[in-house]
């Protein structure tokens, strides 16, 4: 049977073609859609919701392209999908048009808009000037929507891509998130098609492939849009392209692979096997691109920077940046003349009534604070690999040793990889040039470590190169003088006082060196009484004891020295953190290279030998009081008895002893001859070091990530008003960057993130004045001119 021709797509020649398969035909008396010539729809004039149908089904039957549909139908892309979701979910029954309700009174009196354009003029945020004139934030933000002469929403066409907002109506609408009227957002629109930009990459004649936004509405990890503000305060891209350049040509660039790491970071996905856990279209979304980067992409992309050596140089320069500025706070003028009125005032630390504090937690009299401590990152492989002594374990393990530098609020500044076997001691000898070097100028500098760093020797080092130490005191001393203890107070930053009950500041002298002639180390000593431990109050009867702060710093005052070595567990509570939440000992790769077989290492055999010699030494000194007490029972015979002693008797009672005396001189003998280091070829060969160059790469991706987290913490506590945020900031934070959103990037060189509303009215309304305030620092989306502005819906 030969093939039948189709039929003509309409009886008629007149109507609107859509695509190929079907026609469109309106007049006066309503509508008809042929499909290859068959009668599909038919409708009235005033029957709108059939008409809407229509165009749905035709999308459904994949009729033409929606573009196609929806200029046949007059309506935009945007509208055809929202109609398409319409009734996914409640049918044609969703396609009724309904009347609009009658609208309640509002409060914003002409002369009250008046006085809202004046309040922003002179240059208060959004919640200042609702304060100012009494009404809610959302009232400031509708007023400036509203033209203060008549009251009314200005009528404008919204800018195209032909026709681009000019500078007023884009400086108009930085601050306040307003977009002109516009058709709503289609649901999770399909991205825009990158297949050309792909083959492109393929045989390289694409660089890296620029971000492309599609409008869609509630797309999932839209929250974490709200990390691009900070993400720039942490200086990781400009640390990055500095030190790397760029990558090799191909479709995923570096800023997207930025972006990806640290995103997928946020989002819970701290290794890049993660990457498969999210949703490769959504996850896209976001960055910008019509799918995120598989598992084997971020792979290779992250080796191929390993491969270039340079993440010390990389994780050098975050510290500088970090060191350099205030990376704990958004960078606004806004907020720098705020908090510059509010010092003037004396209502925030930094004024009258307050010293200045920075945002690594010192102050004007303390300087700047840093944490220096080691982490030992165990390894569970099979690989032959070197040991470390792990606290947390509390016994010797296979793994590799890191420094690592926080400043005054926990926050991770840089790290480095520990020497093998090195003590804390020699890390901070082996720090001091480079922290001098990173920090720039003759600041003062208060770093702050735990007793494995006593040192005289290192304390007269950290002195000469500008830093004064800060830790608890080691070893027995005696007990300072009881008149010379007093209660003290500080208040930190955010107003809360502590209170230290039994302080002494006192000065010390330390001595190091020959007996003769010690070498004399000035410190000043801050001593507290606290409650003793169960042993202490076995061995002495006594339920308090005395510690004892050293440091060379001696201009802040003792209480707050003390608070300052307080916050040092926030450096220990980072480790315990990152842990959990940022894959701090994970394996990212298990590479290895072969150790250095010329190495000096203690020689083991050296260990054993000790051992049998004490043993011994232990042996005969438990002999000696036997044979002694022998002796003296040989030499006291009962009354009126008589008794020879002869040295036979003598020899055979001294014989054990004289029998380990010569094994104790043979052992140590033999001890001594053994050298006390050999090189690591002859006491383990085959060693190998794991790779580290990968693993510190994604450490400052991890920092940055963490860092982020910190500013946006930082930025609720003191912006927002969040009644909660005593406790439950960083939990806020958490389920800020998981929520859903619209992205919009309709309105040319904008891009709009419209949040969905968080659980609770309080966390909605937190929510929305953090938006507020990221909008303000105008920032924009790496790779693109887009501004990111941020908001919630229906606030």
């Amino acid at each position: 049977m030969s093939t039948q021709p189709p039929l003509a797509i309409a009886p008629t020649g007149s109507g609107t073609l859509i695509g190929a398969a079907a026609q469109l035909i309106e007049d006066t008396d309503g509508g008809q859609v042929f499909i290859y010539g068959q009668l599909t729809h038919v409708w009235e004039a005033a029957d709108q919701e059939s008409r809407r149908f229509a165009a749905v089904n035709l999308l459904n039957l994949h009729a033409a392209r929606a573009g196609i549909i929806a200029s046949a139908f007059g309506v935009s892309v945007g509208t055809l999908w929202r109609w398409k979701a319409l009734v996914a979910v409640q049918g044609v029954a969703g396609l009724l048009v309904e009347k609009r309700g009658p609208q309640g009174n509002s409060k914003l009196s002409p002369a009250l808009i008046v006085r809202i354009h004046e309040l922003k003029a002179a240059g208060l945020s959004n919640r200042a000037a609702a304060e100012q004139a009494g009404v809610s934030e959302f009232s400031v933000r509708r007023a400036m929507s509203l033209d203060p002469v008549t009251g009314q929403a200005p009528v404008s066409p919204a800018p195209t891509a032909s026709q681009p907002a000019t500078g007023k109506e884009a400086e108009a609408g930085v601050g306040v998130g307003v977009l002109p009227a516009q058709e709503p957002l289609p649901l999770l629109a399909d991205p825009e098609p990158r297949t050309t930009h792909r083959m492109e990459a393929s045989i390289g004649g694409l660089g890296e492939a620029t971000p492309v936004f599609t409008p869609a509405a509630r797309v999932p990890y839209a929250g974490l849009l709200l990390a691009l503000p900070a993400l720039e305060a942490t200086g990781l891209r400009g640390c990055i392209h500095q030190v790397y350049g760029s990558l090799k040509p191909g479709f995923y660039g570096l800023d997207t692979m930025i972006l990806e790491t640290v995103l997928r970071t946020l989002a819970g996905e701290h290794r890049a096997e993660g990457a498969a856990r999210l949703d490769p279209v959504g996850f896209g979304r976001i960055l910008g691109m019509d799918r995120a980067p598989q598992v084997r992409t971020v792979r290779r992309k992250h080796q191929e920077l390993a491969s270039q050596g340079l993440a010390g140089a990389l994780l050098e320069a975050l510290g500088r940046h970090h060191l350099a500025g205030l990376v704990n706070t958004l960078n606004t003028s806004q907020d720098t003349d705020t908090r510059q009125a509010r010092q003037d005032s004396g209502t925030e630390p930094g004024g009258s009534t307050a010293p200045t504090k920075d945002a690594s937690g010192g102050s004007e009299d303390l300087g700047l604070v840093v944490y220096v401590d080691g982490h030992v990152r165990s390894y569970q492989g099979k690989k032959k690999t070197g040991k470390q002594y792990s606290t947390r374990l509390k016994f010797p393990t296979p793994a590799t040793m890191e420094t690592w530098v926080a400043d005054g609020n926990g926050a991770p500044i840089f790290m480095v990889m520990a020497e093998p076997n090195s003590s804390l001691v020699s890390e901070l000898r082996r720090l001091t040039p480079t922290l001098r070097e990173m920090i720039g100028d003759q600041r003062r500098v208060l770093i702050g470590f735990d007793r494995e760093g006593w040192s005289p020797q290192l304390f007269e080092h950290l002195i000469e190169a500008g830093l004064d130490p800060l830790t608890w005191r080691k070893g027995e001393i005696e007990p300072v003088n009881q008149d010379l203890f007093a209660e003290c107070e500080y208040t930190d930053r955010w107003g809360v006082t502590t209170t230290y009950g039994q302080v002494a500041d006192t000065r010390v002298n330390l001595t190091y060196g020959s007996v003769k002639n010690p070498t004399l180390v000035p410190m000043r000593q801050i001593s507290r009484i606290v409650a003793a431990g169960k042993h202490t109050q076995e061995a002495t009867g006594d339920d308090t004891r005395q510690i004892h702060l050293l440091t060379s710093n001696t201009q802040a005052p003792a209480a707050e020295l003390l608070h300052v070595m307080s916050r040092r567990w926030r450096h220990e509570n980072y480790f315990r953190f990152a842990r959990e939440h940022f894959a701090l000992d994970a394996h990212d790769t298990y590479q290895a290279v072969a150790d250095d077989a010329r190495r000096s290492v203690p020689n083991p055999a050296k260990e054993q030998a000790k051992r049998k010699r004490d043993v011994l030494a232990a042996q005969l000194n438990g002999l000696v009081g036997v044979v002694q007490a022998q002796e003296v029972a040989l030499s006291t015979p009962q009354p009126g008895e008589t008794l020879l002693v002869t040295n036979k008797m003598l020899n055979d009672v001294n014989a054990p002893v004289i029998k380990l005396e010569k094994q104790l001189a043979k052992a140590n003998a033999a001890y001594q001859k053994i050298p006390a280091r050999l090189p690591l070829g002859e006491v383990s060969p085959g060693q190998v070091v794991l790779d580290t160059e990968l693993k510190q790469l994604l450490h400052a991706f991890r920092m940055a990530a963490y860092n982020i987290s910190m500013i946006l913490a930082t930025e609720v506590r003191t912006q927002t008003g969040y009644s909660a945020a005593q406790n439950e900031t960083h939990n806020f934070i958490r389920q800020a960057l998981s929520v859903t959103g619209d992205i919009d990037p309709r309105r040319e060189g904008f891009l709009e993130v419209v949040l969905d509303p968080m659980g609770t009215g309080r966390d909605t309304r937190a929510l929305a004045r953090l938006c507020e305030r990221l909008t303000e620092t105008g920032t924009v989306f790496p790779g693109t001119d887009r501004v990111l502005r941020y908001r919630v819906k229906g606030l």
